[in-house]
């Protein structure tokens, strides 16, 4: 374009020192190239903004995909997120699922061990009433019968039962015995434990080197008593002695030695009932 300017002056030039154009066609000439100069800077003008907004319609662009490829990401991450959810939603309601089944297994298992026991109760309070109601009140001197912790303990005195310082059974403990017997026999899915208990006074007899085996021979004098004389059968019963480590009261007076000096009777349902209690709970998975 400046090659085009140029020829135009200097033809011009040529031909106004040449003489050979009139002055109103250089005027003309003149004004076709002011305004051809003034289309160029316009073009000019028009073409450096086309590439200004294509500089700025690319950057958008670029920034566009990145974002666009954001999204994407973000998308992925959330649908990954979602999944894990389900899955988790899932084995949550799988596990909330078998949670609801092992409670509702406890808790038949709790009413099943609730109606036991208050079976257990029962029976225990018509053994108790059957036996309290067999004794008269001279023989209920010497026994004391109680129910503790779903147990029967029948406590028999020394004095009604041996004679001082013996392990032999006296001859006024046989109706006694006879009427605790017929109790154990009618009440057969309990068994029978027969414990002796002594005071802290020493044993001084030849055959019997201490109380441990002063209280294990008179209760297994009773338990012997009960088999041969009452019928009970033996496979029932346990003969055991505590000697003077398990004493009621106080050593120390005549009263409390009294008291420490018995033989239980313990009944309570037979262990392998309560075996299968255990086996009867539910199973964790």
């Amino acid at each position: 374009m400046r090659l085009s300017v140029l020829s135009i002056a200097i033809l011009s030039g040529s031909l106004l020192a040449g003489g050979c154009v009139s002055q109103k066609k250089y005027k003309d000439l003149q004004s076709q190239h002011t305004a051809t100069q003034l289309k160029l800077n316009q073009v000019t003008a028009s073409n450096q903004e086309c590439q200004t907004n294509l500089t700025s319609t690319q950057t958008r662009m670029r920034g566009l995909e990145e974002q666009l490829a954001a999204e994407r990401n973000n998308l992925s991450s959330l649908q990954a997120a979602l999944d894990k959810c389900l899955t988790s939603s899932t084995q949550g309601g799988v596990n909330i699922s078998k949670l609801v089944d092992e409670i509702n297994a406890s808790n038949k298992y709790i009413q099943h061990l609730v109606n036991t026991k208050n079976k257990s109760d029962s029976l225990n309070m018509v053994l108790t009433n059957n036996l309290t109601r067999s004794l008269s009140r001279e023989e209920m001197k010497d026994v004391d019968v109680q129910v503790l912790k779903g147990v029967v303990y029948v406590s028999l005195s020394d004095n009604m039962l041996y004679r001082s310082g013996s392990y032999e059974i006296s001859g006024a403990a046989g109706a006694t015995l006879s009427k605790i017997a017929k109790i154990i026999k009618d009440h057969n899915d309990y068994e029978v434990l027969i414990e002796g208990n002594t005071d802290n006074v020493p044993i001084s007899q030849p055959n019997i080197r201490n109380n441990w085996d002063l209280s294990a021979l008179r209760a297994s004098s009773v338990v012997q008593a009960l088999q041969n004389q009452h019928g009970v059968d033996p496979k029932r019963m346990t003969a055991a002695g505590r000697g003077e480590y398990n004493p009621l009261a106080n050593n120390d007076t005549e009263a409390g030695k009294t008291r420490n000096r018995r033989t239980q009777i313990i009944i309570t349902p037979k262990l392998d009932q309560f075996m299968e209690l255990i086996e009867k709970a539910p199973e964790k998975k």
